[in-house]
């Protein structure tokens, strides 16, 4: 029922002549600042694009445990290893919260899972890229951690509750997370030459994934107009894009390096800088199951969920023996 939902889900912004006078109350609701919460009426079309982005935010977080786990017992020290530990269980825990706040919508987590499976649900581009060295660690909770700050610091203030709620805590987490990356990136600077070469290095392979986690130009993204309609978005695609490129150019600069764009400049009239754009081919293909490590990624999740049935099956069953005690007491 669900993938045939997202596939068929309209985007298209209706008028107000178009729309019931409980949408149109709903809409002045939205106006007014108030938040939506579950057991409220909403659009169906609202429900099924938060159903939508909630859990395609939810498998993110999961997916990205992926590329940074396989670091922790490679991590330079034991400080390291401790913080990077703590990075990804947070990263599961931000999971869990979306997943949460999705079901407050009347999917159920496994569904999102399967739909995640059968490659009907996407997560991130960006976790579809390989973290080959240390250097890349660094680069992942910079850029990866500053570009998702950058888009869920907006969403605290999205119109539905339970979604605005849980970014609180996730977004606090996350600028642990950003900080920690700066951090590793400052220490290999600040090394020998070849560990800032190495450091530049991670730097130019992420830059331009970093810069699509942001979505596609305004002017090709599906859903962004009717999102930011219901202000389940706030700021479109471009805007949270050129803030983050405004943002992290002098954090590069501190560092020393150098961002791997030729026509990357600082345009004084606007007060922003001009900058190349992603190479949106590229974006789509990875987005298709089609980047470095889709398979690689999509199959972990598969195999850790298939070997976890049994300990689910437990739960279940320890579940209903609790409640068959609580009926015969």
């Amino acid at each position: 029922m669900y993938a045939q939902m997202i596939k068929t889900d309209s985007d298209r912004v209706r008028s107000v002549e178009e729309m019931s006078e409980q949408e149109r109350e709903f809409m002045a609701r939205i106006e007014r600042g108030e938040k939506i919460e579950p057991k409220e009426w909403m659009p169906e079309a609202y429900r099924k694009t938060l159903i939508r982005q909630v859990g395609q935010h939810a498998h993110s977080e999961v997916v990205g445990q992926l590329p940074e786990g396989n670091w922790i017992t490679r991590a330079p020290t034991l400080e390291r290893k401790a913080i990077l530990l703590a990075k990804v269980q947070d990263e599961a825990g931000h999971g869990l919260y979306l997943y949460c706040a999705a079901e407050t919508l009347g999917v159920s987590r496994d569904e999102l899972v399967e739909l995640l499976h059968a490659g009907k649900m996407k997560y991130s581009s960006i976790f579809n890229y390989p973290t080959l060295n240390w250097a890349d660690i660094g680069a992942v909770g910079w850029l990866v951690d500053g570009a998702a700050i950058m888009n869920q610091v907006p969403l605290q203030r999205t119109s539905y509750g339970p979604y605005s709620r849980a970014m609180i805590r996730i977004c606090k987490e996350e600028s642990f997370h950003q900080r920690q990356g700066y951090d590793i990136m400052m220490k290999m600077c600040a090394g020998s030459p070849e560990q800032k070469a190495m450091a530049q290095d991670a730097l130019n392979r992420f830059w331009y994934p970093a810069l699509m986690m942001f979505g596609p130009s305004d002017k090709d993204s599906v859903h962004s107009a009717q999102s930011m309609a219901w202000k389940i978005k706030i700021n479109t695609n471009d805007e949270l894009r050129q803030k983050f490129v405004d943002q992290t150019v002098p954090q590069a600069k501190y560092l020393g390096l150098t961002i791997p764009d030729e026509n990357l400049v600082w345009n004084e009239e606007r007060g922003a800088h001009d900058f190349s754009e992603p190479d949106w081919n590229e974006f789509f293909e990875v987005l298709a199951g089609n980047g470095p490590c889709n398979r690689e990624r999509l199959g972990a999740r598969v195999k850790a969920w298939e070997d976890g049935a049994w300990f689910r099956e437990g739960l279940a069953a320890h579940a209903d023996k609790q409640r068959l005690r609580k009926l015969a007491a």
